[in-house]
């Protein structure tokens, strides 16, 4: 794979204008196809096989034209102190917004009348309007969303507090100038890394030409496949990082090779073919954890990981073409000018004296790295402990799916669900919808078996269809939507109703949904910590240090997700991070990060391993290698998790709710894998293994195929060692 690469490496050197050009086009195309698409229509969320799906299709069978999967909103109105909704003049105001909702679009199924639904509360205080769409959320027209928002103006006028909540009004979540501010970041850590605007600009506009070709790909493709709006959002939160990442530990073998005198093509073509190797299974790791999530078998989910994994694939392309191409316009401006003035005035005795100055002078990962040497035992109880009491909260994880409630209070949706709670009880922010196959007899037997279990508050009378063999109930909870006392309430009426009474609704769904990613989560681990230990053997020659990597990952995975539960459960800093209401964490963190994380994470296995693999199989004992991996390692590994933290932490001021917890989550996991596994923990443990690290048993060493990851195959035909320097090279670009 070294040559290869370092073949492709010299190529994209010397035809940078064609590759250039070759890449500006597709973002073009990109960008043209995502401003001609059409909108997406569609947003559709199934979950094949359960309950609720099972539910959600007999509706949609037996009740044709019901706009099962219609958007939904409620126009929520409260009386001033001393008045109640029944006064003459508040009626008045809302029989008036019940009138302009009718009229103001055609995409309206039905429109309650609060007085004739019984949707005043006991006080008199609130009313509610319901309103059903004949489309989902997405492709509600601008007009039919205008005149939902500006419904009640006159209520509002009178003197009546409106709010309105529902998914109508679900729009793309906003992100702010957070993965600006990342970006910012990411470019002040580059300058100061390389010390150099053109080594630093490299990495960022690499990145954000690769996030634009991904995420307009997304966009052009949004209609036809159906993909809802946080798919892009994905994409951007991992391209950005993977791109700046992939194409810094380029850049960064470009220059150490320029320090030793290369030329720049030889450069080049060395960087790709040793970091660009790296690069590759990193991206591999990546792209088999995102695809991996097709095993949960929720469709929105896979195409968000086939999505994200696209936008890495895109990544790991650019940093094996375009950065080659782009270092061949830069050359030797790649360094910063005391570099490039003290390699013309050394030739190439420049990486002779680089090499007697680091031995003059330590830097700080060699530092580091002998320190950890000296005491491995300490550095790996401080890690692991430290991450074990960080996992702590863990324990206490309770799994949901957000709803209005964890909205910010600015949002009328929120405010909404106050208003609905305070006046009709938090039950009425998820109301249960029950299908009975059955005739009328069953419909009543099941209405009256739900009015005797706990945890409920109201039940409907039976609407049963035309032909009379299938009834829809309405079941309020007492507690909130995303309660576990309402989670059981669902258990409990599937359990003591019989295998014809059917629970759907968004709440139901979102209960499903958690047990489905609950059921796939060690399935899921299985395949991708699986599939990644044999990708890991095949690229480090050893057993030990894949389920190294494997178990650090799991540590610092859950004390990530310990944090997230402190935070967003608990509360602990939430003000810091802007979390206004507590809850259960989105059901689909914990599969999430296992993913994302696992493939993040070995990345900077990848690039500081092999270094360290790199040099012991040039001779070096165990220790010497972990220390010269450190040297050439630690400065750009730790660049790249800073810069990857700051991408990730930019989503945090995010206004969706599952966007925020997102970064965080990542932003977290990020910081204690890096930090603490790669940096403390693996020197730990490869320091007290020595050469046990590298075993690997003979008929498995003859089995892996031998894929030259750290290069030593292509050094050995550049006439690196012996033999004159160019010849080979020039032999080799020839072959």
């Amino acid at each position: 794979m070294a040559t290869f690469l370092y073949r492709l490496g010299r190529f994209a050197f010397r035809r940078r204008h064609l590759v250039t050009l070759l890449w500006v086009a597709l973002l073009a195309v990109a960008g043209a196809g995502a401003a001609t698409a059409p909108a997406a229509t569609s947003s559709s969320f199934s979950m094949p096989g359960t309950e609720a799906q099972k539910a959600f299709d007999l509706l949609e069978e037996r009740f044709p034209g019901g706009s099962a999967d219609g958007a939904t909103a409620r126009v929520v109105f409260k009386a001033p102190d001393g008045q109640k909704m029944t006064d003459p003049a508040n009626k008045a105001r809302v029989d008036k917004a019940v009138a302009d909702l009718r009229a103001g679009s055609d995409q309206i199924a039905n429109v309650t009348d609060p007085y004739a639904a019984q949707a005043v509360s006991r006080d008199g205080a609130t009313a509610y309007i319901h309103v059903s769409y004949k489309v989902n959320g997405m492709e509600l027209t601008d007009a039919t969303r205008d005149a939902l928002t500006g419904t009640g103006e006159e209520a509002r006028d009178g003197g009546l507090t409106v709010e309105i909540g529902g998914d109508a009004l679900q729009a793309m979540p906003e992100t702010g100038t957070g993965e600006i501010i990342g970006v910012v970041v990411a470019g002040i850590v580059l300058v100061i890394t390389f010390g150099s605007l053109v080594a630093a600009g490299l990495p960022l506009l690499t990145a954000i030409i690769g996030v634009g070709i991904g995420v307009s790909s997304i966009t052009a493709l949004a209609n036809v496949l159906d993909l809802g709006s946080t798919t892009g959002t994905l994409a951007t939160m991992i391209g950005l990082a993977v791109g700046i990442d992939y194409a810094l530990f380029i850049v960064s073998r470009y220059r150490a090779e320029l320090a030793e005198g290369r030329e720049p093509e030889d450069a080049a073509g060395r960087a790709v073919g040793t970091a660009g190797s790296a690069v590759v299974f990193a991206g591999l790791t990546v792209v088999i954890a995102l695809v991996g999530l097709a095993v949960v078998n929720i469709p929105m989910l896979t195409k968000m990981g086939v999505a994200a994994a696209g936008t890495v694939a895109i990544a790991v392309l650019i940093a094996l073409t375009f950065i080659p191409a782009l270092l061949g316009y830069a050359g030797k401006r790649i360094l910063g000018r005391k570099a490039r003035k003290a390699l013309a005035e050394g030739g190439n005795a420049a990486g002779a004296v680089a090499e007697a100055a680091d031995a003059a002078k330590p830097n700080a990962g060699t530092r580091w790295a002998r320190f950890v040497l000296r005491r491995p035992v300490t550095v790996l109880l401080v890690g692991v402990v430290g991450l074990g009491a960080l996992a702590v909260p863990a324990a206490s994880l309770e799994m949901g799916l957000p709803d209005d409630g964890a909205q910010p209070t600015s949002t009328t949706q929120r405010r909404a669900y106050d208003l609905l709670s305070d006046g009709f009880g938090p039950g009425f922010n998820g109301p249960l919808m029950v299908v009975v196959d059955g005739d009328k007899a069953a419909a009543a037997k099941a209405a009256d078996t739900i009015k005797g279990l706990d945890g409920v508050a109201a039940v409907t009378p039976p609407t049963p269809n035309k032909a009379g063999d299938t009834a829809m109930i309405t079941v309020v909870p007492k507690d909130r939507p995303s309660s576990t006392a309402t989670e059981d309430l669902v258990h409990d009426i599937r359990e003591k109703t019989g295998d014809d009474i059917l629970v759907t609704g968004q709440t139901a769904m979102n209960i499903d949904f958690s047990q489905k990613m609950n059921d796939a989560l060690l399935p899921y681990l299985a395949l991708v910590v699986g599939l990644a230990f044999l990708l890991l053997m095949v690229v480090f020659r050893s057993v030990l240090v894949p389920l190294k990597a494997a178990l650090g990952f799991l540590l610092s995975v859950v004390a990530a997700l310990g944090a997230v539960v402190a935070v967003f459960q608990w509360g602990w800093l939430g003000s810091v991070f802007g979390v206004e209401q507590t809850g259960p964490i989105m059901s689909m963190m914990p599969i999430f990060m296992v993913g994302v994380v696992f493939g993040l994470a070995m990345d900077y296995e990848v690039f500081l391993v092999t270094r360290m693999r790199e040099a012991y199989v040039h001779g070096e004992r165990p220790g010497e290698a972990v220390v010269t991996g450190f040297r050439h390692g630690a400065r750009v590994v730790t660049a790249a998790a800073v810069i990857m933290i700051a991408v990730f932490a930019g989503f945090i001021g995010a206004s969706e709710q599952m966007v925020k917890m997102i970064g965080f989550g990542l932003a977290a996991a990020v910081l204690f894998d890096a930090f603490v596994v790669r940096m403390a923990i693996v020197p730990a443990v490869l320091a007290l293994l020595g050469h046990k690290a590298w075993w690997l048993p003979r008929w498995l060493d003859r089995v892996l195929p031998n894929v030259d990851v750290e290069g030593e195959g292509l050094r050995k035909r550049l006439g690196d060692e012996g033999g004159r320097p160019g010849e080979p090279e020039r032999e080799l670009v020839r072959a």
